[in-house]
């Protein structure tokens, strides 16, 4: 040990909001009833500590803490023990609290077990209970609820992290540290507890290995006492099993085998497992990963080589080459490099033949590294196996290695694979504006050696700049290609020189893509600032412009951008290893012919593949306003994917479809990418091919299977460790979310998916949800609130949302600006729609520029407008934009007393919304057709079916917050109609404010929505 460090204690409990939920409302139930739960996880997650959380969060009562033990005073029957809570209570509630109630003997646990299911005899009594995660849950407590703790999450661990060491430690060394301690905050104190502050400042190295034999053994405690030589055996050689295993269970005949070859003698069982091991059918695992840990560190290391060499001689003798070496590898005696089991353990990882996982492959590129002598090779290593656990979803693992090749002295084109790693880490998980950086220098140090790599980490640069909103950094990239990296005598970078004439995709102006930010247009991109194509007013009387018009682009003011937006949000998702088209960065090994080993048997590119050169061509064209060009270059990408079934291929058909508004197209290959990632083993591809799916369900409409694909690609993108893609699901969810009757759903999907945004620079990500929350606005009615957030992403200013997606939003905005009396400020914005309109890449745009004139236009034009808006949705498809046309449509006829005609509208938006579960928009018509006269299924509930339709909606809108002024503006009345029925609404209910109001109306929807459950079940 060196510890020298003094930890400071931790002054609250992070992350574990499930938990702490689950606690809270056992000990709020005790105002009308007792309760019991138990805590149950592995050493070290914190099951005292949240025991200890409850005990100085209960204020209404006595605490009372039991024990193991005589002197500990626990009762040996049930009625002894309800007698003794009986007395402890009172007349007051009484949480007690029981840790470790494992260590109870059996009589004492039945004793407490039965205790448990008759608190109520003995008052209002919370009992909490903490039992052990690394064994199987005695069968006295299998009867309770149970809440489980698991690792902390990385944002939690890290918070955690910088409580105790005041966020002076070393950014290498902490990434270090979160991944030794993978989620156990016992751990990371420990860890901290060890090195010294010059080490944690990373003045000093870190002693190898940081997790050591004394550190696991003292947070595992006594789990592992009492075991019998032949169980330590069973243990030992699963755990040392599981070091070259694809996840935590080993194969129960590969560890008998290995303990017969360890004494020959002996005839091992999987009858009887010790109480730390689970087996299930023919496999086996530890209850507790810090355990499996412990047990391989602390045994005698003599007993551990013996264990790897079984096990290695197993392996060889099943052909089962890549687990076999790195057994053979740890069998070792001493710490010295053994440069022919390194080459080898890098040559078998790098055979595309070989059947393992990316996991195993980094395990195995690491190990070979640490085998290795030769510095550069050395670094190319920890490279490549940063580059795999980035696949196997485990950036907390890439970061650490990345960190040990960058303390190599490496040539440039290692370093510029690092730098690469680097920033496809930072694209998914990290500030993208880093990540944009990292890439770009990755592709100047790749540029000479390995071209093809490096236009695949200038495209990934682009990913970077997308996401951030940068449209300028955007454009430098996809129109710059890589050019040759002078270097002086030392070998180390020199200034770049510009490339005399074309870049690498035939295009003018290709210069180092890291220097350059001068030039004609933004970030030194020659722009056309009035591409071909009409100019579209905002007059409404104007004629709709068609769903593919020929036209290219539209108009922009001089010296801007021409950039007509994007078909879809998403594209800042495309995985940029994906784009690669080579390195096992990209999806899966390379086996093709053209891959030869290179140093250290990784493998090194041939040319760039002509789709990573069509999706940046048509992406630069697109964003050019040049749909003449972008269209065939992505169109091949598409096509190309008909007959290729590589997930990267895929996942880029995807996007290309998306860019170019093919919806259906988008879905087929997202769908055939989501199944090809899975069966690849790509865990870092799944959350991307959910999130390209879940785009293609919304843009079609199909809001249900876009909630479910976010919430499954939430799911995979928080198991791997991705928190930027996790929080363009978060956005997704909001938006499905916004057109249902979930105001809460929807604020913590905005809520969520905002924090990681705004902390990492995610413009788009930041939009789609800022859109999502003015949407929910917009269907309960609130067109003020909703203006006046839409009016922040769409109009100019420095303040407006991402450059792809703000122009998706502007239908909303002038919905709400027309509603809420703002016509005014909607003429710039629907000029440039019309233009979008216009370009042909949104099927749906054209209905939604119809419907936006028809809102904006005199009373003699806005029949025909909408009328035009619900033909061009029958052509586009999508049930939930036709069903908001016919309801706006509904209400103007209403108005204009047409009833038979609105009624004939509004009933086909309630129908409409009901098909495509858009409740809250669903509700909007029921409140029309109810003004009608009309009585549309799902009424008025309870007392408040004695107003009239108009009457009833004036209520609703004021228990919400509004104002008379901003309901008048909701329903186009007048301010004095709405303080007539008001008055009669106060009569009819009998109230005398607005909040007696208020709690009526929530009285009688939770009535409702309790009587709508009963009718369910």
């Amino acid at each position: 040990m060196t510890g020298e460090t003094t930890v400071r204690t931790a002054v609250r409990i992070h992350g574990r909001s499930a938990q702490r939920e689950a606690v809270r409302a056992l000990l709020d139930g005790l105002r009308a009833r007792s309760g019991h739960l138990v805590v149950t996880g592995e050493p070290g997650l914190g099951r005292t500590a949240l025991l200890q959380w409850a005990a100085d969060s209960f204020r209404a009562g006595p605490v009372l803490r039991l024990g193991p033990g005589e002197d500990r005073g626990a009762p040996t029957t049930a009625g002894e023990l309800l007698t003794t809570l009986q007395k402890a209570a009172g007349e007051a509630p009484l949480l007690v609290c029981v840790d470790d109630a494992h260590l109870w003997d059996a009589p004492a646990r039945s004793a407490l077990s039965h205790a448990a299911e008759r608190l109520h005899t003995a008052g209002r009594v919370a009992l909490l209970l903490s039992v052990a995660g690394h064994r199987a849950v005695d069968p006295e407590f299998a009867r309770l609820p149970v809440v489980r703790l698991d690792p902390l999450a990385p944002s939690h661990a890290d918070a955690l992290l910088d409580e105790v060491t005041d966020g002076s430690t070393d950014p290498a060394v902490r990434e270090h540290l979160l991944a030794e301690a993978e989620g156990n905050p016992a751990l990371l104190l420990a860890l901290v507890r060890r090195l010294t502050p010059a080490e944690l400042r990373g003045l000093r190295p870190l002693p190898r290995p940081t997790a050591d034999a004394g550190t696991l053994a003292a947070v595992a405690g006594s789990a592992l006492t009492c075991l019998s030589g032949d169980a330590c055996d069973l243990l030992l050689t699963v755990a040392a099993a599981v070091r070259a295993a694809d996840g935590p269970d080993v194969d129960t005949r590969l560890v008998l085998d290995a303990l017969r070859h360890l004494d020959p003698a002996s005839a091992p069982t999987a009858n009887l497992l010790p109480d730390v091991l689970a087996g299930a059918g023919d496999r086996l695992r530890f209850h507790s990963p810090l355990l499996c840990r412990a047990v391989h560190a602390t045994a005698a290391p003599d007993r551990r080589r013996a264990a790897h060499r079984a096990l290695a001689d197993v392996l060889e003798a099943d052909g089962q080459p890549l687990p076999a070496l790195l057994h053979r590898s740890w069998s070792l005696s001493g710490p010295a490099p053994v440069a022919r089991l390194a080459d080898r353990l890098a040559a078998v990882a790098a055979d595309g033949t070989t059947p393992a996982s990316h996991g195993l492959r980094g395990t195995a590129y690491a190990r070979a590294a640490e085998l290795t002598a030769d510095a550069p090779v050395r670094a190319e290593r920890y490279t490549a196996a940063a580059e795999q656990a980035l696949l196997a979803g485990r950036p907390d693992r890439a970061r650490p290695l990345l960190a040990a090749a960058r303390d190599c002295a490496a040539p440039a084109v290692v370093r510029g694979r690092a730098e690469r790693v680097r920033g496809l880490a930072e694209l998914r998980d990290g500030p993208v504006g880093d990540a944009h950086q990292s890439l770009l220098l990755a592709a100047s140090l790749l540029a000479e050696d390995a071209p093809a790599e490096a236009a695949s980490a200038a495209l990934a640069a682009a990913d970077a700049a997308w996401a951030a909103g940068d449209l300028s950094s955007c454009l430098a990239t996809l129109s710059l290609g890589p050019a040759p990296v002078p270097r002086d005598a030392a070998g180390m970078l020199g200034p770049a020189a510009p490339d005399a004439a074309t870049g690498a995709d035939g295009l003018p102006g290709a210069v180092d893509l890291a220097g350059a930010v001068d030039g004609a247009g933004p970030g030194g991109v020659p722009v056309p600032t009035d591409p071909p194509g009409p100019r579209h007013a905002a007059d409404p009387r104007q004629v709709v412009a068609p769903r593919h018009a020929n036209a290219p682009g539209h108009a922009t003011a001089p010296g801007h951008a021409t950039v007509p937006g994007h078909a879809t949000p998403g594209y800042a998702a495309v995985p940029s290893a994906v784009l690669a088209g080579g390195r096992t960065g990209g999806a899966t090994p390379r086996t093709d012919a053209g891959a030869r080993g290179g140093p250290g048997g990784t493998r090194v590119c041939g040319a760039v593949p002509d789709p990573v050169r069509d999706h940046r061509v048509g992406m630069r064209a697109l964003l050019e306003g040049r749909l003449d060009r972008a269209a065939p270059s992505l169109g091949q990408v598409v096509e190309r994917a008909r007959t290729d079934d590589r997930p990267e291929t895929l996942l880029r058909a995807a996007s290309a479809a998306l860019l170019l508004g093919n919806v259906d197209a988008a879905r087929r290959a997202g769908a055939r990418a989501l199944a090809a990632t899975r069966q690849s083993g790509s865990e870092a591809l799944v959350p991307q091919a959910l999130e390209y799916l879940a785009y293609a369900e919304l843009r079609a409409g199909r809001h249900p299977q876009a909630r479910a694909h976010a919430e499954e690609g939430l799911r995979t993108a928080l198991r791997a460790g991705q928190r930027n893609t996790a929080a363009h699901h978060q956005a997704v969810l909001a938006l499905a979310a916004s057109i249902e009757d979930e105001p809460a759903t929807v604020a913590r999907h905005v809520t969520a998916a905002l924090a990681t945004a705004r902390r990492h620079g995610l413009a788009q990500a930041a939009t789609l949800a800022e859109w999502a929350a003015a949407r929910a606005d917009l269907g309960r009615g609130r067109p003020q609130d909703a203006a006046d957030r839409l009016g922040l992403l769409v109009l100019p200013g420095p303040g407006r949302g991402h450059f792809a997606v703000w122009r998706l939003a502007v239908p909303c905005f002038v919905e709400a600006a027309a509603l809420a009396g703002r016509p005014e400020d909607t003429h710039e914005v629907l000029t440039d729609f019309a233009g979008w309109a216009a370009f042909g890449a949104d099927p749906q745009a054209a209905a939604q520029l119809a419907r936006c004139h028809a809102l904006l236009a005199p009373p003699d034009h806005a029949d025909d407008l909408y009328r035009r808006a619900l033909a061009r949705h029958d052509e586009a498809g999508g049930d939930f934009e036709r069903a908001r046309t016919a309801l706006l449509y509904g209400k103007w006829l209403r108005r204009r007393r047409r009833p038979r005609e609105a009624r004939g509208r509004l009933g086909t938006a309630l129908a409409g919304f009901d098909r495509c579960g858009a409740g809250v928009w669903a509700a909007q018509a029921r409140a029309e057709l109810r003004a009608l006269g009309a009585a549309p299924q799902d009424g008025g509930a309870g007392t408040l079916t004695g107003l009239t339709p108009q009457q009833l909606r004036i209520a609703r809108h004021v228990a919400e917050g509004a104002t008379n002024r901003e309901v008048a503006l909701t329903l186009a009345v007048s301010t004095r109609t709405v303080d007539y029925h008001l008055r009669k609404v106060f009569a009819v209910l009998g109230v005398r404010s607005r909040l007696e109001l208020a709690r009526m109306v929530e009285h009688a929807d939770r009535t409702r929505g309790d009587r709508r459950a009963g009718d369910r079940m």
